[in-house]
């Protein structure tokens, strides 16, 4: 989609090893790490190559970073920039100005995370997580083509859940279908499973999330600690 031009030694397998190597220079246990990829030199229109150059940093984590959360998060919708659901809108790029203004939003209204419309005024996702509801035992999230970040935990959920009863069902979600759930759960590859208490003035439960948290824990202990 980006169309780099991809060395032959620019692979999964280096690119693990190279983050080896930064963890071990930082002595990291708990960390998260950004990967940047960025054009080579020259111009926006006159680069010498297109080959991929990349940054890799490296934050410290709290012990129980991504532990399940016994307070529900407090959220607000954020309407004043939409996102697109265009080709890249599944990408994190360096255009997540609606994630910014949002999260200015939310703190603005001493909110934990703002939820983020798309141009149908659908919502797609938070400033930093996917989105999940349950309805009568019954899980949803937004399709990628709502335009949301195609999340590592989100696509782990999914496909961990298909053979379970709480299978995941992708579904556009409408402000009228959102303030109708019985539950609402954030997801993201820094705290995994988050369970939302309220969204605006609406109140929710976590009973299905908690179990769902919980069968994740036993069949992915790596991931959902």
């Amino acid at each position: 989609r980006l169309q780099f031009q991809i060395p032959k030694l620019f692979t999964p397998d280096y690119i693990e090893q190279q983050l080896n190597l930064l963890i071990e220079k930082n002595k990291s246990q708990h960390a998260r790490i950004r990967i940047t990829v960025f054009r080579g030199n020259g111009g926006l229109y006159d680069a010498e190559n297109h080959k991929p150059q990349f940054i890799m940093q490296c934050w410290p984590l709290q012990e129980n970073t991504g532990s399940w959360n016994i307070n529900g998060l407090h959220c607000c919708i954020y309407e004043e920039i939409t996102k697109t659901t265009d080709l890249i809108s599944n990408c994190k790029h360096n255009n997540f100005l609606p994630y910014v203004m949002g999260a200015l939003h939310a703190q603005s209204k001493q909110c934990n995370d703002s939820l983020i419309l798309n141009i149908h005024q659908r919502i797609c996702d938070s400033t930093i997580a996917n989105i999940f509801w349950i309805k009568d035992n019954m899980v949803f999230t937004p399709p990628l083509n709502e335009g949301c970040i195609a999340g590592i935990i989100r696509a782990e959920i999914i496909n961990t859940l298909k053979d379970c009863p709480w299978q995941v069902n992708e579904c556009p979600l409408t402000k009228e279908l959102l303030f109708d759930a019985d539950e609402v759960f954030l997801t993201n590859s820094i705290h995994n499973m988050r369970w939302v208490s309220q969204i605006e003035e609406k109140s929710y439960t976590h009973l299905a999330t908690l179990q769902i948290y919980q069968y994740l824990r036993q069949t992915n202990p790596l991931v959902f600690c």
